[in-house]
This record gives structure tokens, sequence and C-alpha cells, in this order.
């Protein structure tokens, strides 16, 4: 039985409202849990980390139903958009959620902190230390080359878990799996290499081509909007080193509220959106041989989603199907579009466009032309989409499209 370790971050095991008489059973049910996933784990290498690390967060919770609680220790001064993602991420886990944020640069303090981030100069996920600074440091994730900084560190640990707490789904499911690659390519990985210094192109490539950029980004990264939220050269300081150290928290944790309000809204689009509307063109891509033999028609039944990422991810660089078809609206007797699919997903050229003759009628003199189903409502000049004021004329446009 594989218990999804969110079962065991789940619940208010750090909540002070637990009693000291409560907490022994809660920490036995616990570490009960922990036994059953230790053993559904101990023979994959690849959670081997995983494991200790929540080895180690059972300890601290027995810590903290007797007060001492957790904390996340990351460095003072100038902070930078990867720590700021990384304490948030962490705080979003339940067992995390109540954590105490200690910043500093002092060693013993920080050895005193249950999980450490972007500061110690050392990488040990069973001891939960968390930094990308120190000489020899070369982790990437997975299947990617960027170096990792302090936020793609605690994504690698801790990504999967934050993405089936949201999913209400466990950690092995494939959906999990699907979202953690895509939420560290699409969001994380841009943080790893701002933070490392690693270019978007090779600037060797760039230079030697001669190329020059037409204007400025305007500091619109996500780097750039955590950045302007440090303290400015001549800000004025408190005279009291405390009253100072907490006026920089406080602009801290107002960045990692910011870049956590970017991941989360990220995380929610894939979730809510995403995903949805990939089991959608899933399945309508499952039923494509239905509408063609050679399953070159793929039909949207009842919804229009946005497609063409999930079918290029569903035919897997085997190019198939050519023309789309959806209804406009979820409506009973909404009208229906043909869409070509285009070459890529950025690009302007169909794979097979609408025939030339078709292209800029509408009405009855498009009828005409086609000779099909009346009810023909348009065809675009440059041939890449259509409409018809039925289903089976949408799909019979396909047919003589492909005919043609």
């Amino acid at each position: 039985m594989d218990i999804p370790k969110r079962a065991l971050l789940r619940g208010p095991l750090l909540s002070s409202s637990i009693s000291s008489r409560s907490s022994r059973p809660v920490l036995l049910h616990t570490r009960k849990l922990l036994l059953l996933r230790s053993r559904s784990l101990s023979s994959t290498k690849q959670h081997s980390n995983h494991l200790c690390m929540y080895r180690r967060l059972i300890n601290t919770m027995a810590s903290s139903l007797s007060g001492t609680g957790l904390s996340i220790g990351t460095h003072n001064g100038h902070f930078h958009a990867d720590e700021a993602l990384a304490v948030h991420m962490l705080r979003s886990l339940p067992a995390y959620a109540n954590a105490n944020v200690v910043r500093t640069r002092d060693a013993e303090k920080l050895a005193t902190c249950h999980t450490v981030v972007d500061v110690g100069g050392e990488y040990d996920a069973q001891r939960c230390r968390f930094d990308h600074h120190q000489r020899g440091f070369t982790t990437t994730f997975p299947s990617r080359p960027t170096k990792l900084s302090s936020a793609g560190l605690v994504f690698m640990h801790f990504g999967r878990a934050i993405i089936a707490n949201r999913l209400g789904q466990a950690e092995a499911s494939p959906d999990v799996e699907l979202l953690y690659n895509r939420l560290y390519v699409n969001f994380v990985e841009a943080l790893d290499a701002h933070d490392n210094g690693i270019s978007v192109y090779d600037p060797k490539a760039v230079a030697a081509a001669g190329l020059e950029k037409n204007y400025s980004e305007g500091g619109f990264g996500l780097g750039a909007v955590v950045g302007r939220l440090n303290p400015k050269w001549n800000d004025p300081v408190p005279s009291d080193p405390v009253e100072a150290q907490a006026a920089e928290d406080a602009r801290f944790f107002k960045a990692s509220a910011r870049i956590g309000e970017e991941f989360d809204r990220e995380l929610d689009n894939y979730v809510d959106s995403w995903l949805p509307a990939r089991t959608i063109v899933q399945e309508a891509f499952e039923k494509r041989f239905n509408f063609d033999s050679q399953g070159r028609v793929l039909v949207l039944e009842g919804q229009s989603v946005p497609w063409k990422e999930h079918l290029y991810n569903l035919e897997d660089g085997k190019p198939s199907v050519l023309y789309v078809l959806y209804p406009e609206k979820p409506v009973p007797g909404a009208k229906w579009r043909i869409q070509c699919v285009p070459e890529s997903q950025d690009s302007f050229v169909s794979r097979k466009p609408l025939p030339e003759a078709w292209r800029g009628f509408r009405d009855e003199e498009l009828d005409g032309i086609i000779n099909g189903t009346p009810g023909s409502v348009f065809i675009h000049a440059a041939g890449f989409i259509g409409g018809h004021k039925t289903f089976e004329g949408a799909k019979e446009m396909a047919i003589k499209a492909l005919e043609a």
C-alpha cells in the first residue's frame, strides 16, 4: 500500500492548539504512516532522500508538539527571487505552514533550523540543507541542463508533494508527474537560470550572429519584480539592529508572497484549466478515427478548449491531425468552426489549408461553391479557419477539404 507523502504532511501537526495530552496519539499515528511509506519506498532509489527528509520532519513535528516549533533558515541582506520562492513553496506544505523563518548568516543560528535554503554552503537533502553557492555544485533538475538555485532544489524535492496537495492526488499519479515537469520547465527553471547568471541564449553565439536587442525588456522578469522590493541604497535604516532586521524581513516576506502568488497562479492554471483541457483533447484524440479512417479530423464535442499544445504532445512528433472541429459556444444549436492545424504551435503555416477556391466567401455564396450541406458561414481569406451553422456541415467541409 503506497501512502502518498502528502499524507504525512496533512493535518494540524504543527498547530499550537494540539495539547501535550493529545500529541502522543498523533505522533504514533504519523510514525505508523511513515513506516508504511518507508516500506513502499525502500526499493526506490529516487525517493531515498525524500524518505530521510520525512523522517526528519516527523522528528521535528515531535519537537513542535512540545512547543519548540519548526524553522526555515535563509540569509539576511539583499534577497533574490530564488530563496523568496523556496520559502513560499515550503510554507505551502502543511508541515511548514506555521514555520518560523530565520533570516541570518550566523552559522550557529542556521544550525538550529530544521531546513536551510540559499545559505550555508551545503546541499544535503537528508538534512534539509539546500544551498547552491558552494564550489563544485552542479546539480540540475532531471533531464534539464540548468544548474539549480535554492528554488529549483526545493522544487525538485518537494514539488511533487506541493502539486499532489493541490490536486488532491497521490504523488505517484501521472497527473502529478506531468505537472511536476511542466511547472519546472515553464516557471522554476527561469529563476534557476537567472540566479546562476545563465543567459537564455548563448552570449557568444548571439555576438557571433551580430544580434542586438531592439528594446529593453523593462524589468518584467520575476527576478526584477522581486529585486525591486529590496531596500534602496538611500532608504533610512533604523538605528536599532533588531528593528532594522525586522524592517528588512518585512520586505522579504512581501517579496516571497509576491513571487509565491505568481507560482500559485501558474499551478492553479495548470490544475484548473490546462489539465482539464488536456483530458478533453486526449479523449477527442482517441476518437479521431471515428470521423476519418486516417485520423486526420479531431472533434471537440460540446466544448472548445485550448488544444494546440496538447495535440502536439499527444502526436508525439508524428503529425496526423489536419483539421479540428469545435462548437463556438457550449450551448445547443451553436455554430461550429473548422480550424487547420498549424505546422507548429507558433506557426501561421497550416499543415493543409482549406481549399483556395473557398477562401474569402460567405453564406449562400459559399454554399454554392462547396456544394454541400446548406449553412456555410465563412472561410477566412487566409484559409486557416472557417465556420458552419451545424456540426454535420463542418464535418462535411473537413471531408471535402481532405479530398481537395
